[in-house]
Order: C-alpha cells, then structure tokens, then sequence
C-alpha cells in the first residue's frame, strides 16, 4: 500500500496542504504585503535549516579574510548547526577566519557546566567545526568590552522564544538596548528550569544578554522559529506594529532581516489564514471550507445565514466564481461539516456510511491508539478511547516513552512509604539517598527513574482499567530507547525504536491507528513518537493488513485541529466527560505539582475540557447540533 498522505523530509512530518495560495503566481512584494519583516516558509524545520545554512556558507565564502558571526542557543538552532557542522565536514565551509558570538549567558554561571549556553554552543557547533577557540566570544563579566566587540557583526542569527523573546531580552526591554545584565522573569526561568531536572531553585536569576540596539548593528539579521506553539509571535513579529511586549518585533525596520519559518510557525500569518485576501488561490473542498468558516467568524453568522454580500464584502469573489451561488456554498459546506459527526468512532454496525466518517464494516475492529507519554491517550482523547471500549472493539493503548522524568521526587518518596505502611517493606532510606545524589544538569539515577516509570505505568493501567480495558493484556509500554536518556534532552529516534513499534503493529494488525499530531515542537517527545509511528506504517507499506488500515490524528491538551482540517468528531455527553475526567485523575503523579507543566497554570484535565467544550462551541457557533463537549481527529490515510 502507498501511504500518500503521509508527508515525510529528512524523516520530518508535516500534514500535506490541501488548496491555498498560489504562492509561485505572485510577485514578491505582494506575497509578502502583510509582513513587516518578510516571512521565508519552508515545509519543516529541517528544510529552512537547509535555506539559512545556505545563506550562511555563501556568506563566509565571500568573504575569505574575515567574517563575524552571531549565533543563538536553545532548541531553534540545533537543524542548523547539525546542517553547518555536517558542510564544514564535508569542506563546503570553514570556520578558521570567522568569529563567532553567542548572543547570551546566565549569570553568575560557570561555562563549563552542562546547562551553559557557551557548553551548549560547544556542544551543538564550536567543537564540531573549525573554528580557532580564540574566535569563539560569549558574554562575561565585561559587557562593555563584548558590546563593542559584537557591534556590527555581519549576521546575527536568532531563535525567537514563543512570547517574542531574542536571547534574554524580555517584553519592556528597549529598542536602543545594549549587551548588558538583565534578571531573567520567573516565567523565563520556569522554561529554563527544563535544563536544570525541572528545579526552579537550581535554575539561575540573571543573565547577561546582547541588547536590541547591539542586534539592529548587525549588516544582516536572519529570525527563525519553528512549530506552531510559534505562531502567534512569528505573526506579532512580522505582522503587526513594533512593540516592546514583543522584543523580537523591534528588530523591524532593519535594511536586511529575513524571517525563516516552518510551516506550522507560519499558520497564523494572513497569507494563510486568509490567502484570499492576498492573491488567487486553489479551491478545494477543505479549502473552501475554511473559507466559509472564516467568513462566520468574521460576520458572526452560522453558516446558512451567509449571503452574497458577505462573500463579495470579504474578498471571496473568487470563491463564488469558481464554486458557484453562494447557497449552494453554504449547503455543501454545512452538509460537509454535518458528515463529520459521529458517535460511532469504530463505525456503527450494519449502517449505511455512504457518509459516516468511519465505514461500518469490519466490526468489531482492532485498534491501536499510540500515546506519546502514559496519559496523553486519556487526556486527548479520553472520550473516544472509552467509546470505542464500550462500543465493543478490540482496543490497545501503547504507551511510547516511560515518562519517567515528569514524575517529581515526593511523589516516588510518597509510594514507598505506602509501601512501608502497607507491610511491603521499608525502603525510604535507600530512596531518600537515591534523590540526594542527583547532580543537576545530570541524568537521574538509573534505579530513580525506574521508580519513577513503575509509578506511571501503575498510573496508566489504573486509568484504562477505570473504563474496562483489561490492562494486561491491551496496554503495552513500548519504552522507547530513544527517550531513555535520564534527562529532558533526548536522543535521537532510531530502527530501534521504529522496530518495537513494528513488532506491536504485526501482532495486533489494526483496522484503525490513532496517533498523537502534535507538531508544536520540532525536536519534542510527541513529534518524535509520531513520525516513529508513521515510519514504521512506512516499512511496512507491503504488510496485506495495512490495505485494511486508517490512521488517525489526535491532538494534546493545549492546542486542537482547526474545523476546516477535521474528518471525524466525536460528541462527549456529560456522563462521559466526567468517565474522561476520572480516567484522567488516575495519573496522580501529574496532577497539582508535575516537574513540568508548561505555562498553562490549568492541571491537564481542566485543559482537556476546555478545549473539548470549545470545539463544541464552535460546531454550534456554525449552526450544527448543540453537544456538551466534541474531540475531532485528521484522518491521515
């Protein structure tokens, strides 16, 4: 079987386009009318890295006898310099005669320890290709001396933090800023905790960073940002009017500054969430449908209540022109988005599904639902697992990773005392010693972990068995290699972990796949895990199974499927949304003081529900049935 709508570059997935501008049609200045500084799309992460390595080798070629360079740290850059040292290796390029500069530092911190961005930079860059050690400068002590030595740079390279950050220059700071100490925002130090285990009080106040105005003395600036968790700054940074709340905006004005994004970062730029306003499009029936949705939003109407008018007053002639009246429009579209909904995820037996998302035959059918960590499968989708469960199919959860490293240190310290009180032994002792020898920035110990992953495992099968799934037979804990590193850094996916998956897949022989589409963050737990999944559906196109198999997207609990890319929507009565919360409550170690929440204050389960009831707001917004609360999935083939 040919997997078509599977999209992989470089082993990177992204969702194939369905319609849009047509981008290749039009000049350059109108491609880019909205954007005050310009935006360079690109499919995935992996491809821009190629686009601005590009820039930067053909730069320092041309200039043989000198060339300054500013570099970023963090996980934005890390494509890019895989793809510089990889060029320098192949001696496309040298660095002998440039002169690097990090943008940034913590302060007071040591540069050799693991967490610093000059180990870092070392790390990901300077030890891998030839720079002179003496060309290589990161801030210290001495600002004023750095200052004036990075002023005026050839090209600075930056990465842009998800609120507009570049290097350490927050929301407030000012445009004429320069290289300078600043105290980090709790907020800040709550992201960087991640490279110190999560420990707020390990992770540094201060830093030393290059300021706004010394980055505006650069000859050339090249932004990049990657994900869709980026793209409401990569819009306020490229699109709307400079503004100290987004640092990264000030830089606009510069005579030669390019934004480089993937396509996901590029989202909510107007060339895609309105292309028809920018220049001619192509209309396919997904595309049309987005257009329609939009237009509700933008004249607050559901979508039987739209008129001609509408349409031609909000720039969507062309539509009219090419797909005829607009009732017939209107008709189609809501009759399009009607067809997603069911309650029967599985399909419904002995039906007619001549316009049900799901086929009704086979049934029951065998499905594996893929979780990235042990409670992504009941968070996102928690409602359709139980559904399919009590709808009587054959229903395997795979837990990808461990998650052993989001478990924090009381929670283990709680069990074994439970263990103790329940006659099982004392161990606190030996536990108590396990946590007191953890070096930060260093890998847990290996028997710390290991409690740490038997406590979400017991978590994940309390779960499932809350909604009747046997959980020694149908949940499996993959383990995957590539995240056991003991830290938040991981390793890279290989055939190792590709062939556990492999392996799972040919024993069960599913009818149907759901897997996590969380393409936020390019080098994150749950990316990885999905293009593992699709690359072993890859390897194993000619399996005679696979001609009977549908795979579905799922999405996590911050972010959902817009409505225009929906194919399945599955209505969550109140009775069951509060089985979903149970099931959620089973995963104890995550709730109130989890390591690593994010920024969203909510616990996982008041997230899950908010964005389920607001899907279902926005079905009723369009003028479909009225539902408690809705999850939607991409089908993907």
């Amino acid at each position: 079987m040919q997997l078509t709508w599977i999209k992989m570059s470089n082993r990177k997935f992204s969702l194939p386009n369905d319609g849009g501008l047509l981008e290749d049609r039009l000049p350059y200045g109108i491609l880019h009318s909205y954007e005050r500084i310009p935006v360079e799309v690109s499919d995935d992460a992996t491809q821009a890295s190629k686009a601005v390595a590009d820039i930067i080798v053909a730069e320092i070629n041309s200039h043989p006898d000198g060339f300054r360079l500013g570099v970023t740290t963090g996980k934005t850059p890390i494509s890019l310099y895989h793809e510089l040292a990889e060029r320098c290796s192949a001696g496309r390029v040298s660095f002998r005669n440039v002169e690097i500069f990090s943008i940034d530092e913590y302060s007071p911190f040591s540069p050799e320890a693991p967490q610093s961005r000059n180990h870092r930079l070392h790390e990901e860059l300077i030890d891998r290709v030839d720079v002179n050690p003496e060309n290589f400068h990161v801030p210290g002590d001495d600002v004023l001396a750095f200052d004036k030595a990075a002023t005026g740079l050839d090209l600075l390279v930056l990465g842009v933090g998800t609120d507009g950050q570049v290097g350490f220059n927050e929301a407030g700071t000012p445009e004429t800023s320069r290289t300078r100490t600043v105290v980090m925002s709790y907020q800040t130090r709550k992201q960087q905790a991640r490279n110190f285990n999560g420990s707020l009080k390990d992770t540094p106040r201060a830093a030393v960073t290059m300021g706004i105005g010394t980055m505006k003395s650069a000859r050339r600036i090249i932004l990049m940002a990657w994900g869709e968790n980026k793209a409401a700054v990569v819009r306020q940074a490229a699109e709307c009017p400079a503004s100290p709340s987004c640092p990264a905006s000030l830089l606009q004005g510069h005579p030669d500054i390019s934004f480089f994004v993937d396509s996901n970062a590029a989202e909510e730029l107007s060339r895609r969430v309105a292309p028809w306003l920018v220049g001619p499009c192509k209309w396919t029936p997904k595309f049309i449908r987005k257009a329609v949705i939009w237009l509700c939003g933008k004249v607050g109407k559901p979508i039987l209540k739209l008129t001609h008018k509408d349409y031609v007053e909000n720039s969507l002639g062309e539509l009219l022109e090419y797909a005829g009246s607009f009732d017939q429009i209107n008709i189609k579209v809501f009759n399009d988005l009607q067809h997603t909904i069911t309650g029967w995820p599985g399909g419904k037996p002995n039906a007619d599904d001549s316009t049900r998302p799901v086929s009704s035959a086979p049934f029951p059918k065998r499905v594996v639902i893929f979780s990235p960590h042990p409670d992504d499968d009941v968070i996102s989708m928690g409602g359709t697992f139980i559904r399919l469960v009590e709808q009587g199919h054959e229903v395997h959860v795979a837990y990808q990773t461990s998650g052993n490293v989001a478990v924090h240190d009381d929670v283990v310290f709680q069990h074994i005392d439970a263990a103790r009180e329940l006659g099982y032994g004392d161990r606190r002792e030996e536990v108590r010693a396990l946590i007191a020898s953890k070096v930060p920035g260093d890998p847990e110990p290996r028997a710390l972990l290991d409690l740490k992953g038997a406590i979400r495992r017991s978590e994940a099968r309390a779960a499932v068995r809350s909604f009747g799934l046997d959980d020694d037979t149908n949940a499996h804990f993959l383990n995957l290699p590539f995240y056991e590193t003991g830290g938040i850094k991981k390793g890279e996916r290989t055939q190792a972990d590709i062939d556990i998956i492999k392996k799972l897949l040919c024993e069960v022989r599913p009818h149907q796949i759901y897997v996590a589409g969380d393409l936020a963050d390019p080098h994150g737990t749950h990316r990885v895990c999905t293009e593992a999944v699709l690359e072993a559906l890859e390897q194993l196109r000619g399996e005679e199974w696979l001609g009977d198999c549908h795979c579905w997207l799922y999405r996590g609990a911050w972010m959902e499927w817009e409505l225009s890319k929906v194919d399945m929507a599955v209505p969550l009565s109140p009775d069951e949304l509060i089985k979903k919360r149970h099931a959620i409550y089973r995963h104890l170690s995550q709730k109130d003081i989890m390591p690593f929440p994010g920024d969203d204050p909510r616990e996982f389960w008041q997230r899950a529900e908010e964005r389920t009831q607001n899907t279902a707001r926005l079905y009723d917004e369009l003028g479909m049935a009225e539902y408690q609360a809705i999850e939607v999935f991409v089908k993907l083939f």
